[in-house]
């Protein structure tokens, strides 16, 4: 396991709470979060409930004075030359999450609502956005019972932030639509009502301070970048099995060779292929090249590496910002009028990622490509099917496992188009220039979850491979590393001897990579 992998191991193991509004977020925190094995609080800091308190009572000086200040005292976007009485201000924060209420798609996973309402709740608490601590405190709490308001993935061009699905968010907290609460999918109110939880009324600014920013984005990139974190260290493992499975060069990782190119990333991916190579790698009777799947896999894994390092500290940034509008400045009482909910940053984190992503997807690919073809896989049976079977002529091994690759890997490819260069000019104009930040977080973690099935069908196939040339007697003793990631697999992939349905061990092995039981 590489030393970013023990640090998000780490992290995610620490059942101390994350106390929001003394600690500054990580994007591995709220992947904790979000899988729940770290536990939230809201921070006692006095200096912080304080601050929160002077927001919230600066809103109300503005309402009682009668000042003209965006979805306070105006209608929304291009409303905002419409003043409102002062008898529906209090109606005009819920009506806004209301008519945001028309979302559609599948909803998005709870892991995933998770990270997005943590990344809110940890904008909010920089005391700007001018709502009540009680607000700050009912979103914790459900967090904490894990009440989960149902939010359609799709609707959100990323700028007024995540509006539409951040809307189910506010409704939740006033007791509208539906949550999913211990496996159950049930109205916001009964649940709300069997907790002891009070229906929050939202006050002026509240409602737009809860939907207007990017934390549906946030929250799904945080959650793609830590298992694209994975895809690497489990890319730079597949790579070194695929090499020693088809008697590769070990040579082509020489330490002496990457400090002539120095990318970090690329040295860190040669080092952590050569590291778990044997000594006699690359001995006379290989080929002097191995093809560029095996010999150029740290330049396209190092990309990725790379590519992980920019997009964090992106990520990081809007994870710790204030992004909504307006904002409120408590200590000067000031109001900033401004766009901070655009998401461009993530977008673009998001658009660069996934390519990374699918490019280290069809690496792999590549590499099945070669191992199941007789003609370059240096003495490996064709489609890896075992040749001691007594109906050898019939079996097929693997043959199809490389099709769904193949398929995985050009659907991966396919949605690399940049989201972000579709910007769509919406609400009468007032909206137009938007990121479509959400849509690209979207992208990213669909490429990543295809790479993830093409990983696992390489992990079948690279373990297929080693363990024909172990019963031929072709492999000494493996490497510790390589032979514990060899145990795990076989485990819930057994060995291939004849002909079977391979779908189950497929999702096994998914499942595990996923909750981080495969060694790499």
């Amino acid at each position: 396991m590489s030393q970013r992998a023990d640090k998000l191991s780490s992290q995610s193991a620490d059942c101390k709470p994350l106390a929001i509004g003394s600690e500054t977020l990580s994007v591995a925190s709220v992947d904790a979060v979000a899988r729940s094995v770290q536990p939230v609080a809201l921070s006692q800091d006095k200096a912080f409930r304080k601050r929160i308190q002077k927001g919230a009572d600066r809103v109300a000086e503005l309402v009682h004075s009668g000042a003209q200040v965006y979805g306070i005292s105006t209608g929304f976007g291009d409303s905002c030359t419409v003043s409102i009485p002062n008898e529906q201000l209090h109606a005009l924060p819920l009506n806004l999450t209301r008519y945001h209420g028309c979302g559609l798609g599948e909803h998005l996973a709870p892991e995933l609502v998770r990270a997005t309402m943590l990344a809110r709740i940890n904008s909010l608490a920089h005391g700007v956005s001018g709502v009540r601590l009680e607000l700050l405190e009912k979103l914790v709490a459900l967090l904490q019972e894990n009440v989960l308001p149902l939010m359609p993935a799709e609707g959100s061009v990323g700028a007024s932030g995540d509006l539409t699905p951040l809307s189910y968010l506010a409704a939740a907290l006033v007791g509208e639509r539906e949550v999913l609460h211990k496996g159950q999918r049930r109205p916001a109110a009964a649940v709300l009502d069997e907790l002891g939880i009070r229906p929050l009324e939202l006050l002026p600014k509240e409602g737009l301070a809860l939907m207007n920013g990017t934390a549906v984005m946030t929250g799904i990139a945080c959650v793609t970048w830590t298992r694209a974190r994975q895809l690497v260290d489990l890319a730079n493992r597949i790579t070194a099995m695929a090499c020693l499975a088809m008697a590769g060069n070990a040579n082509h990782f020489h330490p002496r060779l990457f400090e002539m190119k120095p990318h970090p990333g690329q040295s860190r991916s040669a080092h952590a292929i050569r590291a778990v190579l044997p000594d006699d790698s690359g001995k006379p009777g290989t080929r002097l090249q191995d093809r560029y799947s095996i010999r150029c896999a740290p330049h396209v894994i190092g990309v990725l590496d790379d590519s992980l390092d920019w997009c964090e500290r992106w990520l990081e940034i809007e994870l710790n910002s204030a992004n909504d509008n307006p904002l409120i400045d408590p200590e000067t009482g000031e109001v900033y009028h401004g766009g901070h909910f655009y998401g461009g940053h993530v977008g673009q984190a998001m658009d660069s990622l996934k390519t990374a992503i699918a490019s280290v997807s069809d690496l792999l690919d590549r590499q099945m490509a070669q191992l199941v073809d007789s003609r370059f896989s240096n003495g490996l049976p064709s489609n890896l099917a075992w040749e001691a079977n007594p109906e050898h002529a019939s079996s097929h091994g693997l043959k199809a496992l490389q099709i769904s690759v193949s398929a995985w890997t050009a659907e991966a490819l396919k949605l690399t188009m940049p989201a972000t260069s579709f910007s769509r000019s919406t609400e009468c104009h007032n909206q137009d220039k938007v990121s479509m930040g959400t849509i690209a977080a979207r992208d990213a973690l669909r490429v990543l979850e295809l790479s993830e099935q093409t990983a696992v069908g390489l992990l079948v196939s690279v373990s297929q491979a080693l363990e024909i040339r172990r019963r031929r007697g072709e492999l000494s003793e493996l490497p510790a590393e390589l032979a514990e990631t060899l145990s795990q697999v076989q485990k819930l992939c057994p060995f291939v001897t004849e002909d079977r349905a391979l779908e189950g061990d497929l999702r096994e092995l998914l499942a595990a990579l996923r909750e981080r039981r495969i060694s790499a």
